[in-house]
């Protein structure tokens, strides 16, 4: 199994849950702030300009069999991407093991 992190747009996330709804059998969701390469970005309140370090992005974090990942990893960067600096990453990781909390089984 793996674990797949997707950083997106806040904007993004309705379109992205509709498409993947069918592929994955549960899924997390975040906000988060952060920035990657575009270092934040300039903002203007009241005249004034200021810089907006870290900015609002969404996790999705979803778990899935190995064989699915390249299904998702390829919705995700169809759905969340416009083109511009700052539309995401995704990461994937390795699950060894997965307990269900209320009856402590195994997944």
């Amino acid at each position: 199994m793996k674990l797949i992190q997707c950083i997106i747009r806040p904007e993004k996330l309705n379109d992205l849950v509709e498409r993947i709804e069918g592929m994955a059998s549960g899924l997390t969701v975040s906000d988060i702030r952060g920035h990657g390469h575009q270092k934040g970005q300039s903002a203007v309140y009241r005249g004034l300009e200021y810089q907006v370090s870290l900015l609002p992005k969404t996790m999705v974090e979803i778990v899935a069999d190995d064989s699915r990942v390249d299904d998702i990893i390829k919705v995700v960067t169809e759905t969340a991407r416009t083109g511009q600096i700052g539309d995401g990453r995704i990461f994937v990781l390795n699950v060894d093991e997965s307990y269900h909390v209320r009856t402590g089984f195994i997944d």
